[in-house]
């Protein structure tokens, strides 16, 4: 089998923008990611509430998706279909983590911590929101199972199509959100020669955060 034509282990980026210091972080880190993320949606930057997550099976088999950030207050806010593969897996282990990667400004948060769902009233008044094909996409999805074609898939959503014409869709009873409640965070900014920045916080017995720097 031949190998890539690009040698991938001559590509690199020395990134060189900026530095970190302990001094610029805010107590929290909640308003800290807020200021970062604010900063990559003012530079329009691609899809910049898309965070890889990262969650386990009882038996130690991890699986990771991009899916995209909701909502910022004492965790991170995502919306799903509960039957899915992560929805089961965080049934069964409630443990998760996140990665944001902001590229163009060479920032990276991750974030550890566990899942809860939200209230039944938070996600209907997050799915009143949605545009309609997404509303129809949630009924018409049986998320991570096997699809016999993409025909059915759409035969489906058209079949959904005229049974909710003309009122409201409601949300499936499987579908809702989640909320990853963080012990531990890290903003990293990317410094030349690999020697990057990495700023952690800890949450404490009494909810604070202490803020530590690792090794890069």
């Amino acid at each position: 089998m031949e190998g890539p034509v690009v040698d991938l282990a001559q590509l690199r980026v020395d990134y060189s923008s900026r530095g970190l210091a302990e001094a610029e972080l805010d107590p929290s880190p909640f308003v800290q990611f807020e200021a970062w993320i604010t900063e990559a949606i003012r530079l329009d930057l691609p899809e910049p509430t898309a965070m890889s997550l990262a969650t386990a099976t009882p038996d130690g088999r991890v699986s990771c998706r991009v899916v995209l950030l909701k909502g910022v207050d004492s965790g991170f806010v995502f919306y799903t279909n509960y039957d899915s593969d992560k929805g089961r897996a965080l049934a069964e282990n409630p443990f998760a983590a996140l990665t944001f990667f902001w590229s163009a400004i060479e920032r990276q948060v991750r974030v550890e911590g566990t899942a809860e769902r939200t209230s039944a009233e938070e996600s209907a008044a997050y799915f009143a929101q949605r545009p309609r094909g997404s509303q129809l996409g949630a009924w018409a999805s049986r998320q991570s199972r096997t699809l016999v074609s993409r025909d059915a898939l759409d035969a489906r959503l058209r079949e959904l199509e005229a049974e909710y014409a003309g009122r409201d869709v409601p949300m499936p009873p499987y579908w809702g959100g989640y909320r990853i409640i963080p012990d531990r965070l890290e903003f990293w900014q990317g410094r030349t020669s690999r020697l990057h920045d990495r700023l952690v916080y800890v949450r404490q017995p009494d909810d604070t955060f202490r803020i530590t720097r690792v090794s890069p």
